[in-house]
């Protein structure tokens, strides 16, 4: 069934609603410690949600596997068995140590497009480096640390010293750090989830001018739904950490860790969308604020036929 750009549109802001339910109930988490809980909310929520809008989709890629916890996993059926047939890529919570200790950058984010327009394959992680539109075509996941950071900073007109390079603060990522501070870059360094800092490359509203370094795949594909729409670039391939993510990619057909994916490659087609609902403010949207008789959502929705970038405020009344 193929949608036209209205009833497309349509649809991605019914998903909206989906990132909105699942930012309230995990906001509620926030500074509690307990970011599986979060999880937890931010799932059950979304899961509800999604299962009162009128069509059938599937999570093609996601955080957890069937019989693995709570999570919203690869495989399952979502919609209520109705309207057009759809992928999902799905993170019901972005950065659920940030919930978990009250730090920034926590999202609710899902990316949708017809049957067969988003990367199938299972939960693993990829080396990435994005960039936004100015500095498109400039970088290269082959090249050193320092050349990609020079000519990104040719690109943007800055001086290297004024680049900003966010990668996830972990061990794996040391000598990246080093190399990037070595020529001269400054790094930002975030807890965990990387949705918000790839198109915070992107956005005025974000200081940062590279994403660099290892992270989930289903983060990769959900960045590249937006970048389809941001005109940045993303580049990718797999990296998975130990032998049981290897069988676990070989089970997928996934034999070959060398072959570099583009935004194009991972979110294909003219009808794809990007929603997004700050839980913890961060660079692509605040987060959710209470009072005693509402709470306040802000939202992203990216949609590729028509191009657009709503930014949507809500009040939602108890």
């Amino acid at each position: 069934m193929k949608l036209t750009g209205s009833q497309f549109g349509n649809l991605a802001l019914e998903f909206v609603r989906v990132t909105e339910v699942a930012a309230i109930a995990a906001a509620r988490w926030i500074g509690r410690g307990d970011g599986k809980a979060a999880d937890k909310a931010a799932v059950d929520a979304m899961r509800k949600q999604f299962n009162t809008i009128e069509f059938r989709g599937e999570i093609v890629i996601g955080e957890g596997a069937k019989d693995e916890s709570h999570e919203l996993y690869i495989g399952e059926k979502l919609g209520n068995g109705g309207g057009p047939v759809f992928d999902i890529a799905v993170d019901p919570l972005e950065c659920t140590d940030s919930v978990a200790n009250g730090l920034p950058n926590a999202l609710t984010v899902i990316a949708t497009g017809p049957e067969g327009s988003l990367y199938h394959a299972a939960d693993s992680y990829m080396e990435k480096i994005a960039v936004g539109p100015e500095a498109a075509g400039v970088v290269d996941l082959d090249a050193p640390v320092a050349e990609n950071i020079r000519n990104v900073a040719k690109a943007l007109d800055k001086e290297v010293s004024e680049i900003i390079v966010a990668t996830l603060d972990r061990p794996r990522h040391e000598q990246l750090i080093a190399e990037a501070r070595a020529v001269g870059a400054r790094v930002r360094l975030f807890s965990d989830g990387d949705v918000a800092m790839a198109l915070g490359t992107c956005l005025s509203r974000s200081s940062v001018d590279i994403l660099m370094g290892i992270g989930g795949s289903a983060e990769a594909v959900l960045s590249a739904a937006a970048m389809r729409v941001l005109g940045g670039q993303l580049l990718c391939r797999w990296k998975p950490k130990d032998e049981k993510h290897v069988a676990r990619l070989a089970a997928a057909g996934i034999t070959d860790f060398s072959k570099i994916f583009t935004a194009e490659d991972l979110a294909k087609g003219n009808d794809v969308s990007f929603t997004a609902t700050g839980v913890v403010t961060g660079p692509l949207a605040d987060g959710v604020l209470f009072a005693s008789d509402h709470m306040v959502t802000h939202s992203v929705v990216m949609s590729s036929n028509p191009k657009t970038v709503r930014f949507i405020k809500t009040k939602h009344m108890q």
